[in-house]
């Protein structure tokens, strides 16, 4: 349970309307969200409801029409793409689908990277990255080009990877989407240990029930805004 006051999200009236040619669509409108730090939250909601869209404006990959967006005080909607690059960097974390990992490097490489592209030395990131490695429970592939893991593995580095600059906030869309049941609960529950073990702040798209069931709060997006489920914070 969530035993803190500390507000690391907060969203406010965002709206966001997409345009091709003539026509609008509003996918998001109004929408109004506070995540507390080391909440972990999940949002439901049916395909083409707005999720993806909502973990992209928290990320500072897309930016909203209207509201507001406030990251640990930061409000990012209308940085420029210099800013946001540094924040996303030193403040959250992704974890998509598809994991996305850069076939030319090896596993270890891979999770290193952010580090690297962020800092201008590499003190210590190869012994936080085999460490990381090692909490995912995937070490002895670390010198394994992505090629050579499964599914599974895969989602377990690209896990990794996203933890490599202590993020607060880790945003994560479907991260078991692509997933058999048995492996889905196996990495739900790694990644659920390590957001709690580092006191992560988590947001997360879902259809997996076993996520829901075990979240802090469960939001359902329906018709552009959220509506509160579940609430277990204290």
């Amino acid at each position: 349970m969530v035993n803190t006051n500390e507000i690391v999200v907060k969203v406010e009236n965002l709206k966001k309307i997409f345009q091709t040619g003539d026509t609008h669509f509003t996918v998001l409108k109004n929408l109004n969200l506070s995540v507390k730090k080391g909440e972990i939250v999940t949002i439901v909601g049916r395909s083409g409801s707005g999720k993806s869209t909502l973990l992209n404006l928290l990320g500072g990959l897309d930016k909203p029409t209207e509201g507001s967006i406030i990251i640990k005080g930061t409000r990012i909607e209308n940085s420029d793409e210099t800013a946001l690059s540094e924040f996303r960097n030193k403040h959250v974390g992704f974890i998509f689908q598809f994991h996305h990992l850069l076939p030319e490097f090896t596993v270890l490489e891979n999770v290193m990277m952010p580090y690297i592209i962020g800092r201008s030395t590499r003190s210590g990131v190869h012994d936080k990255s085999l460490e990381l490695l090692r909490l995912m429970r995937i070490f002895e592939k670390k010198d394994l080009k992505p090629n050579k893991l499964s599914g599974g593995e895969s989602q377990r580095v690209a896990i990794a990877r996203a933890l490599i600059n202590d993020p607060e906030i880790i945003l994560a869309d479907e991260p078991t989407g692509n997933l058999d049941l048995e492996t889905a609960e196996i990495i739900k529950g790694l990644l659920f240990d390590i957001v709690k073990k580092f006191d992560h702040t988590m947001i997360i798209v879902t259809h997996n029930d076993t996520i829901v069931k075990d979240a802090d709060s469960v939001y359902q997006l329906k018709y552009g805004a959220l509506n509160n489920l579940i609430d277990h914070v204290n």
